[in-house]
């Protein structure tokens, strides 16, 4: 779920990663959310309430007793309001505290009264993360049900190096936005996800590949991790940063994506090919950099086939329900219809990557959904995210329902 619209509690804390709370709080208004940030009075010696103020348009909460604030009296009714509480950056002392149901200040007997999702995520320096107590802290609260990020290991504020970095922006915000998702109906799945092109190499400064920009693979390990799922990607070449909590394998040629995804196949619960793989390789790559032999000379390359993927994967898979992608300049339908009963696979998304709205580099997307069994669902044009939850919410509702399976703690 995007956060536009939502009404975010931002919780910070006495730590040197509280300027990074400004940055956050940028992100989170950016994108359209309503933000009320609540500093503990250690939290002030970092960063003014000022600053808050003025990027959240709205009042800075610190006291219970702020006579000049009238939601300081109100913590009860302000948690109520709260689509999502996050406090980042979280001190040791916060987690203690939470851990422990102490409320000595607002954000403290705030986070008592809240009943929305609670996101902390901790900073802190000279290997405090790993000390017994505050891991005995986390994992209260996670048996709790507070999602507590796991920090970053880097250079800390101390010069020592180690875990204890505040995430990024980037990765808080989409925390935030996996917090605000109602939907948990993938815990327990293993979902394998390729994205993006592949580069079939020419010499060492040139390729062969296409336009696939990786935003709809993207989305799909994106949603799938909102929704509860572990996620495997598997990418070719993108700008993109992968989504937080995705086990991330970047591969460059077909042949590295393939074994790639046999790899990973066996654990797979869904299996969902976006990749735009290229079809045919150079047979044989130049070592060396091919030299211009003048601008009347021509360059002939012998190509041969790149494996199909796809096609495999549907041999290999087993149990795991497995989705296909179909981009088409012509005859949508028709292509798609051929290509499902080519691959033998459970689900094809087909989408015209001839129009410039949708499809490659875009950031909508509108596909026709066929399945085995011969269904068919057209959607409208809609954000590549959308997309990835129908996509997901197809797989759900076509696949019989699985055992039960154990998950893996992360």
């Amino acid at each position: 779920m995007s956060v536009a619209g939502q009404h975010i509690i931002l919780g910070v804390t006495g730590s040197i990663a509280a300027y990074k709370a400004v940055l956050l709080l940028r992100e989170l208004t950016a994108r359209g959310a309503v933000v009320t940030v609540v500093m503990s009075g250690n939290a002030e010696h970092f960063v003014a309430p000022l600053t808050f103020r003025t990027l959240s348009g709205r009042p800075v909460l610190s006291s219970l007793f702020d006579p000049q604030s009238e939601d300081a009296v109100e913590h009860v009714a302000l948690a109520e309001r709260a689509q999502a509480f996050v406090v980042a950056p979280a001190t040791a002392n916060l987690l203690a505290k939470a851990a422990h149901g102490i409320a000595d200040d607002f954000l403290t007997t705030l986070l008592l009264a809240a009943r929305c999702p609670i996101l902390i995520a901790p900073a802190m320096d000279g290997g405090m993360w790993d000390h017994a107590a505050v891991q005995a802290n986390v994992e209260t609260l996670r048996e709790r049900g507070v999602t507590v990020l796991e920090p970053e290991a880097g250079a800390l504020a101390s010069g020592l190096s180690g875990r204890g970095r505040l995430p990024e922006t980037e990765t808080l915000v989409e925390a935030v936005e996996r917090a605000l998702t109602p939907r948990r109906d993938l815990v327990g799945e293993r979902v394998l996800v390729t994205s993006g092109p592949t580069r079939e190499p020419i010499d060492p400064v040139r390729y062969l590949s296409n336009r696939s920009s990786g935003k709809m693979g993207h989305a799909v390990a994106t949603a799938a991790l909102r929704r509860g799922a572990e996620v495997v990607l598997i990418s070719g070449p993108t700008t993109l940063k992968p989504p937080a909590g995705a086990v991330y394998v970047p591969v460059q040629t077909a042949e590295e994506m393939r074994e790639a995804a046999l790899q990973h196949l066996a654990a797979a619960t869904v299996v969902i090919k976006a990749a735009a793989v290229a079809d045919y390789r150079v047979e044989k790559p130049s070592a060396t950099k091919i030299k211009s032999g003048g601008k009347n000379l021509g360059l002939t390359l012998s190509l041969v086939p790149n494996p199909d993927i796809l096609k495999e994967l549907a041999q290999k898979k087993g149990g795991a329900f497995l989705v296909g992608f179909a981009a088409e300049t012509n005859d949508l339908r028709a292509h798609a219809t051929d290509k499902l009963r080519a691959k033998a696979i459970d689900l094809l998304v087909a989408n015209d990557v001839s129009r410039h709205d949708i499809g490659f580099e875009a950031d909508d997307n509108q596909v026709i959904l066929l399945d085995r069994w011969g269904g068919t669902q057209e959607l409208p044009r809609m954000t590549k995210i959308q997309v990835a939850h129908a996509i997901l919410d197809r797989v759900l509702a076509l696949r019989p329902t699985p055992e039960p399976r154990r998950t893996s703690s992360r």
